[in-house]
């Protein structure tokens, strides 16, 4: 995963690193995402400017100062629910750095990710991010990343899908990854209610003291 993509190396990991992340809201209109590092420090935010995320199809992710790091907006109109992502806050005319699209296959739930530039870079990410268990992989089939559910470490308890960790190889853009998080849960949300409303499932958030 290109490190450096979004523009600041601050971002970009230079062990392997793993971020606590939290989905802020389950239900409501503008829900987001918290994400925190290994020391419980804030380090990422996702808002959407509109009141109703899912009309607008732009969301933005913020650092822990709130400078606009990443901007994902749906492609419209588009098969296959294509987004992409744009550095900084969009601005009209602006050109993408990479896109999100759900694999043209019937039958197949990968997701392709296309990075714009000299060279582009090509990912896919496998598995299931409604389970919270997906890795994205490069084009040499080797994992950077890896979307986990979250085990409380006093408790060995897993903890609900609101709360999962994000693991990032050495030399990739957690900034990015944060994105790829973001658009991830945005074209499978449909597919996440979907499945509660036909298997009678109940999601709760977790309790406060199991937060980072």
């Amino acid at each position: 995963m290109r490190g450096g993509l979004v523009g600041e190396d601050v971002f970009v990991c230079t062990e392997e690193t793993h971020l606590t992340v939290l989905k802020t809201s389950l239900f409501f209109a503008g829900d987001g995402f918290t994400a925190y590092d290994c020391k419980g420090q804030f380090v990422f935010r996702v808002d959407s400017y509109s009141p109703d995320a899912h009309d607008e199809g732009e969301l933005v992710l913020m650092d822990a100062h709130g400078r606009c790091l990443l901007t994902v907006r749906r492609k419209r109109p588009s098969l296959h629910q294509r987004w992409e992502g744009f550095k900084g806050e969009r601005a009209d005319g602006q050109k993408p750095i990479f896109s999100v699209r759900r694999s043209s296959i019937i039958g197949r739930s990968d997701v392709t990710v296309e990075v714009y530039g000299s060279p582009g870079e090509e990912y896919l990410v496998e598995g299931s991010f409604v389970q919270r268990c997906c890795t994205v992989f490069n084009a040499n089939r080797e994992s950077v990343a890896e979307i986990r559910r979250k085990v409380d470490a006093s408790t060995q308890v897993t903890l609900g899908k609101d709360v999962f960790s994000l693991c990032l190889k050495p030399g990739s853009d957690s900034a990015f990854a944060m994105g790829l998080v973001l658009v991830l849960d945005q074209i499978t949300s449909d597919e996440d209610v979907k499945d509660a409303v036909q298997d009678g499932a109940e999601v709760h958030p977790a309790p406060d003291d199991q937060l980072p």
